[in-house]
């Protein structure tokens, strides 16, 4: 059987948090990167660049990279986040190497597949009925059963989630999701709104990965924050879990079985449950790993990143342990409070000092806009804790966080004509 090549293929967006890190993983594990960037179709043609391609086309998207991979063959084809998941699927699936079949990696990233699949797997889910997005939502507010949570099948990030607990709390929601659908490109008319039942409870992620269908658990998350509505932002996220081991125990089992239900057999998993009195609820089950710049607090066996332990399951590697090391950590997204312009961000020092804080690390730019959800896609930046325990780590994360002055202006709408292209703009 001939060796596979040290080269791996990422698949990713220009804007992603989580390039670098699969890069300086590559480098470590001592493996090539060939990396595909998604760029809409009339910039992948002026570029001409085998490494632009458009993920809104996956089939041609496949034959682009497929092309490149036939001179330079690969062992495993990666996505990096959400968007590149299917894609993934298709190339490798071409290429006979080791990948999620491409109808369960559509599976995991369409909410309304998902559900299907779940509901007809026997998990435990909320009632869901798909809409055309297009649809006057006044026509069937009153048939909703209150509360009720309104999302779209494909967007990332609790962007477009918003709860309904009445008839008008429907109606403004539904034509709030259809404005940020159309905002996005995408046709209502071709699109798909899913209302599902509001779960209550706690809620938390898990980190896994699969191996033949099998799933190891890598971190169970707990997200202290209630996240009840109207909005769904998440902000802490603190391992280990302080949920009772019987609790953990069948959150692990509940997403094994989701995962078996979709399909998947191979890769990191990225779950997001809820647990009340009847037990765990997924809610979403994704296959890929966290976003953003969670995965930093993760280290594994001596000093194994997520990314790197990801990359070595995918090309064969031997992997010594998939242990966490002991310590707790954890992260929080810092939320936008409002809409504006972002000026200046005062108070980091003050928050590096707090006893536990490993970092904090603004990512959004300043003097640019910043949007909340549910219209945003981004986060204000992260604060990194490790402490002895989780307790320590969440208070650690919230003492930070206050310590931290966010100034940010109302943005001013635009009076006048834009200034041509390529003029020179006013002082």
């Amino acid at each position: 059987m001939p060796r596979r090549p040290r080269r791996v293929a990422l698949l990713t967006t220009p804007t992603s948090y989580r390039t670098a890190a699969f890069l300086s993983a590559a480098e470590r594990a001592g493996l090539e990167t060939l990396v595909f960037t998604d760029t809409p179709t009339p910039l992948a043609q002026q570029w001409h660049s085998p490494f632009a391609v458009d993920f809104s086309r996956p089939e041609e998207a496949a034959d682009a990279i497929c092309a490149v991979l036939a001179e330079r063959p690969v062992a495993a084809v990666l996505p990096v986040d959400d968007s590149g998941t299917l894609l993934a699927a298709l190339v490798a699936t071409r290429l006979g190497l080791p990948q999620n079949d491409p109808e369960a990696a559509l599976a995991a990233r369409d909410k309304l597949i998902m559900r299907q699949r779940l509901h007809a797997g026997g998990l435990p889910i909320p009632t869901f009925t798909p809409y055309p997005a297009a649809l006057d939502p006044a026509t069937i507010a009153d048939q909703q059963p209150y509360p009720c949570v309104v999302k779209p099948t494909r967007l990332s990030g609790s962007r477009g989630v918003i709860r309904a607990d009445t008839p008008a709390d429907f109606v403004a929601a539904f034509q709030r999701l259809q404005r940020i659908l159309l905002a996005d490109g995408v046709a209502l008319d071709q699109a798909v709104v899913l209302v599902e039942t509001f779960v209550p409870g706690v809620e938390v992620a898990l980190e896994g990965l699969l191996t033949d269908g099998q799933l190891h658990v890598l971190a169970l998350f707990d997200k202290p924050d209630p996240l009840d509505g109207p909005f769904f932002e998440e902000t802490i996220y603190v391992t280990p879990s302080r949920l009772p081991p019987a609790t953990q125990q069948a959150i692990a089992a509940c997403t094994e079985r989701a995962a078996r239900s979709l399909g998947l057999r191979t890769g990191p998993v990225h779950a997001e449950l809820r647990v009340n009195e009847q037990g765990p609820w997924v809610i979403e089950l994704a296959g890929r790993s966290i976003g953003g710049l969670c995965s930093t607090i993760l280290e594994f066996g001596t000093g194994m990143t997520l990314e790197e332990l990801i990359l070595r399951h995918a090309v064969g590697d031997p992997i010594t342990s998939l242990d966490r090391r002991p310590d707790a950590v954890g992260v929080m997204m810092i939320p936008i409070p409002r809409a504006g312009i972002l000026r200046r961000v005062e108070g980091i020092p003050e928050a590096c000092a707090v006893p536990g804080i490993t970092g904090v690390e603004i990512t959004a730019k300043r003097n640019a806009p910043l949007v909340p959800l549910p219209e945003g896609a981004s986060y204000l930046g992260f604060i990194f804790a490790r402490a002895d325990t989780p307790d320590a780590v969440e208070a650690a994360l919230r003492e930070a966080h206050r310590r931290l002055r966010f100034h940010i202006s109302p943005e001013i709408p635009l009076l006048v004509a834009p200034t041509p292209a390529g003029a020179a703009h006013p002082a």
